[in-house]
């Protein structure tokens, strides 16, 4: 018997053996494959690129993002290039074809999103960009300088859900809580909800002396600066405060945060009858699935995107009537759940007080665990954060 048959083609000839070049590009295609399987069903990595979430997570933290957490989103743009998320790192072309678009589907997850965990998503308000100037928001652009000039002035692109840019906050209220805020301090469902200790607030501190070496302030790790001949303006977290409040110099301490009925004029719901700031604002309902909604002059401000723009409802006013796909309505029932996210550096976080509701296609993963830290203003060794290497987030 010719024990040697699996070796032969259909025509009885021995197989040629693949060269180095074919073996290489099948192994080159097969990891490409494996590891956007995994990236896209499984885990992928994450890089923190702001303060926003100081001194949870800082700048140079890099995480791993569970997608099977909350259930693996099915690539919503499926004709992308490996590894780029929207632009080419060289040519700073797009990275995606927008030609064919799948719907928004996700796969059986462990849990849901509970209130105070760490999320990965896509930013809502990164739909439409300005290419030229996208640590703003185009909404924010055109609001502050027009329509016309902000489209005769940059590049505007659109882009898909899934190719929005990624970001990361804490999830403070889930679809069906009721959300506000009061002199700095969140309220859900009539809760107060202290901010963490690893979570800043901008504080003014008054000193007994103008003699105070502000070193000691830093080195606790304030950051801020003199305000004052003996005051000093930092933001830091309860558990620096309360050591801030042990120095023999401190003569007072108060948070500095805006007052109430002050309007910010840039703050979602952009509505004049709203005099809300990033300290004071609320109540609003978070849109949960299957809820009903009344639309009228008073819910519009706060609903009108989500209907609109993230369940893809044609909606506008005709006259005294509102009309939802061309029909009069007078109420609409939401088809996602929505959340509430907010930075835990308060007062340096764009986040929904800001843009509003995050809608639950939106969503990528949650955060994991650090597995490598970063110090960019470290020396040599000292730029790695070693006490933060494998740390779980909580």
């Amino acid at each position: 018997m010719n024990w040697k048959f699996w070796k032969k083609n259909n025509t009885g000839e021995p197989k040629k053996k693949k060269s180095k070049a074919r073996e290489w590009t099948d192994a080159i295609i097969f990891a490409v494959v494996a590891a956007t399987i995994i990236r896209v069903f499984f885990i992928e990595a994450y890089t923190i690129p702001s303060g926003s979430m100081e001194r949870s997570l800082l700048v140079g933290d890099f995480l791993f993002v569970s997608k099977v957490n909350y259930g693996a989103r099915i690539p919503m743009t499926p004709i992308a290039f490996p590894f780029a998320h929207h632009t080419m790192p060289l040519t700073g072309t797009k990275a995606y074809w927008d030609g064919v678009q799948w719907k928004y589907r996700r796969l059986p997850g462990f849990q849901n999103i509970k209130r105070n965990d760490i999320v990965v998503f896509n930013l809502p308000v990164g739909d439409t960009v300005a290419l030229e100037n996208q640590d703003v928001s185009y909404y924010t652009l055109v609001r502050q300088l027009g329509w016309k000039a902000v489209n005769n002035q940059y590049t505007i692109i659109t882009r898909p859900v899934d190719k929005r840019e990624n970001i990361i906050k804490r999830c403070i209220g889930i679809a069906g809580d009721t959300i506000s805020m009061s002199n700095g301090l969140v309220v859900v469902n009539g809760k107060p909800e202290p901010l963490a200790n690893a979570g800043k607030m901008p504080y003014k501190i008054e000193f007994s002396t103008a003699e105070v070496n502000v070193k000691v302030l830093t080195d606790l790790g304030l950051e801020g600066s003199m305000i004052g001949p003996n005051s000093y303006g930092a933001f830091a977290t309860a558990e620096m405060i309360a050591k801030v409040k042990q120095l023999d110099f401190v003569k007072s301490l108060t948070l500095d945060v805006a007052a109430p009925g002050v309007d910010d004029g840039n703050l979602f719901t952009y509505d004049p009858n709203r005099k809300w700031n990033i300290d004071n604002f609320g109540p609003v309902i978070v849109p949960k699935k299957g809820w009903t909604v009344k639309l009228d002059s008073n819910t519009m401000p706060v609903y009108y995107r989500a209907i609109r723009t993230y369940e893809g409802n044609k909606l506008e006013k005709v006259g005294n009537v509102w009309m939802l796909n061309d029909k009069p309505a007078t109420e609409y029932t939401f088809k996602m759940n929505y959340y509430w996210m907010m930075g835990d550096n308060r007062h340096n976080s764009i986040d929904s007080r800001f843009w509003g509701f995050l809608p639950e296609d939106h969503v990528v993963g949650k955060a994991l665990f650090i597995w490598m830290s970063f110090d960019s203003e470290g020396s040599w060794f000292g730029k790695i954060r070693w006490n933060r290497l494998f740390k779980g987030i909580h």
